[in-house]
């Protein structure tokens, strides 16, 4: 998805974030139960995009049918590298309608999930904002 790919790439969370479906779904690495809707999944993203230094997407994969995307990923949490994907799914209208992030190895995650949830109250209370 080079859309995605290079909003992400540049920074700029406002065209990520107008990319996404209203009900997207984003299922984290961290995190057991997905969150649905726009406004949260975009703060987490802006939230991700604070905690994570070093990004670099590395390989996109296409499905056959242009509605299934996968982006190889390589960033660093603090001390510790991790490697991860980002699965995307479109809806008919081209928008992203699923995002299911994985990454590894397990101490990257772990620095991944402590870093997220400093960030948790700044998440919600951007979320609440942009529902509005």
């Amino acid at each position: 998805m080079r859309a995605f790919r290079e909003a992400v790439e540049a920074g700029d969370l406002d065209a990520v974030e107008a990319l996404l479906a209203e009900d997207v779904v984003f299922s984290s690495p961290v995190a057991f139960k997905p969150y649905s809707g726009r406004a949260v999944t975009a703060a987490i993203l802006r939230a991700v995009a604070r905690v994570f230094e070093d990004f670099r997407y590395e390989r996109e994969l296409a499905g056959a049918d242009g509605r299934d995307h996968a982006l190889v990923f390589r960033a660093r949490v603090g001390e510790r590298e991790l490697t991860g994907c980002d699965f995307i799914h479109l809806d008919a209208d081209g928008r992203i309608d699923e995002l299911t992030v994985m990454v590894r190895p397990l101490s990257g995650a772990q620095a991944l999930a402590a870093a997220m949830n400093a960030q948790f109250d700044r998440i919600t209370r951007e979320a609440t904002e942009r529902s509005v």
